[in-house]
């Protein structure tokens, strides 16, 4: 089993914009080991350790983390990707065999249609080139032009992050699952998947995890089994949440499909995507 989605920080980087004291709980160091604890106690046996700044140097940094933990067994960095070394970046990265994709941080850029510019779609090629996955950390607004991107760079693999962060709001679930629902029945199954992730920090403070149970059985039904990817977003799920009330909240979500099924969404589709099955070796 996989968690395909955690982070670990250490706040005297000093580039972590969005990390202020105002976040509370989640406002300290966070070390690599702390997540350890929490994935063994639920039979996970590694994870994807994913950029929480957008700087190429807390990218090495989470490499060198990942270096050290057996239980990591990739990373989704960052680059600046309108960089003039942008390429060459994309290239270094992918000689890194922990390093499987790059996560620009979409829901932060005023310019919704940022990821479309020109400039940025030989850096997009080159990912494509090297099997690097595109994270898209994406709000609802955004999914039309991930659609775009799927069309555009049809060998681009995409793994949509935290099922595009929707309102959790009945009233607005109808456009957001359009919206899925388009960018799912388009794109290649074997190229574009979404993250069961970090919806219980989208619903109003102090909400019951059962809340969210309408968002997570649709994720499913649109992008269905062999697309989903549970991850836990742990620490910044702690805004919500405990680890294992959100573990155990989704395994009860999953347990009307088949052990088959289950077996994707739990460690499986991380696997194929961010080719995780090179990394069981790795000290």
């Amino acid at each position: 089993m996989i968690d395909a989605h955690f982070h670990a920080w250490q706040l005297s980087r000093g580039d972590y914009g969005w990390l202020t004291p105002e976040l509370g709980v989640i406002y300290r160091d966070v070390q690599v080991s702390d997540w350890e604890q929490h994935a063994k106690a639920h039979g996970i046996e590694g994870g994807v350790l994913v950029q929480a700044a957008p700087t190429f140097e807390e990218t090495l940094f989470l490499l060198n983390q990942a270096h050290q933990h057996a239980m990591v067994k990739g990373v989704v960095g960052w680059i600046d990707m309108l960089a003039p070394d942008a390429i060459g970046k994309v290239a270094i990265c992918a000689a890194n065999p922990l390093l499987k994709g790059l996560r620009p941080m979409l829901q932060d850029i005023h310019d919704v249609d940022w990821i479309l510019q020109t400039a940025i779609q030989p850096v997009l090629s080159a990912m494509a080139q090297h099997q690097l996955v595109l994270d898209a950390l994406i709000k609802p607004v955004h999914l039309s032009n991930i659609l775009k991107i799927a069309q555009a760079h049809p060998e681009l693999k995409i793994v949509v992050d935290h099922g595009a962060k929707p309102k959790i709001e009945l009233n607005d679930m109808a456009h957001w699952r359009t919206s899925m629902e388009n960018l799912a029945q388009i794109t290649s199954p074997n190229r574009v998947m979404c993250k069961m992730s970090g919806l219980w920090t989208e619903a109003p403070a102090s909400s019951s995890v059962e809340m969210i149970q309408p968002w997570c059985k649709s994720l499913i039904d649109i992008w269905s089994p062999s697309r989903i990817i549970w991850g836990s977003d742990w620490p910044v799920l702690e805004l919500a949440g405990t680890y294992t009330e959100w573990r155990k909240f989704t395994l009860k979500v999953l347990e009307n499909y088949s052990a088959a099924d289950q077996a994707l969404m739990l460690g499986q589709n991380a696997r194929k995507i961010y080719q995780l099955n090179n990394s069981f070796t790795n000290s």
